[in-house]
């Protein structure tokens, strides 16, 4: 080998390293860090053998169809850990390509490493969130359905999908897209009185003083009397 492709080896190793670390720091599965080192050196290894000017083009097809059947084969991930797999086939496989110069190959791996740390940071879209919600009662009207979603859910709809409606068991299965809004708040200030009301009790009828205990220290005062 070059020194050239031995550099750019390198470069594949390292950056496959980040990627697995910056995957495994945000979602904690071991069993897919494996996968991705795995992949990752194996379409090097073998676009490094095969890499020549002719078979370039139809290996990298022929490696993306051959590792989407066996990715459809095992177990389901999701649609990011997806994005985690394909960049590692692709930093791969771009490593593996035999190349003249060292820019190229360096710039779309390190695009493609940062992209994803970008995209996949905990600060991006973080309000963001997605869920399958079974309902116990079958709800056919869609502004109903999503007043009932953003009532249990605690934030703003902004799209559904009924997967299921059982007007038999009386049950609603829906996907469900929201935003998670700010807690409503639990207390405000009155402009005009100057004072502070809280929800979830009664107006007062005095200093700290409600009309229950206003009640209870009347039926106190009421029994002490007639002792």
């Amino acid at each position: 080998m070059t020194t050239t492709a031995l550099i750019i080896a390198a470069t594949d190793l390292v950056a496959a390293v980040l990627l697995s670390a910056v995957y495994f720091q945000r979602h904690r599965r071991r069993d897919l860090v494996v996968a991705f080192l795995g992949v990752n050196v194996g379409v090097l290894a073998v676009a490094t053998v095969l890499g020549t000017a002719e078979v370039a083009l139809g290996l990298g097809l022929g490696l993306f169809g051959v590792l989407s059947i066996i990715r459809l084969r095992s177990s389901e991930i999701t649609q990011r850990e997806v994005a985690y797999y394909f960049a590692a086939l692709a930093i791969g496989l771009i490593c593996g390509l035999p190349h003249a110069e060292l820019a190229t190959p360096l710039v779309l791996v390190g695009l493609i490493v940062a992209v994803l740390a970008v995209a996949d940071h905990p600060r991006v879209l973080s309000r963001s969130r997605h869920q399958t919600v079974h309902l116990d009662r079958a709800i056919a009207d869609e502004g109903e359905l999503r007043a009932e979603l953003e009532r249990l859910l605690g934030g703003e709809v902004t799209g559904l999908t009924v997967q299921q409606l059982d007007l038999v068991d009386d049950t609603t299965l829906v996907d469900v897209r929201y935003r998670v809004g700010t807690p409503a708040p639990t207390a405000s200030l009155d402009p005009r009185l100057g004072t502070t009301t809280s929800t979830g009790t009664g107006p007062t009828t005095g200093p700290g003083r409600t009309p229950s205990t206003d009640t209870e220290q009347s039926f106190a005062d009421l029994i002490g009397g007639t002792r």
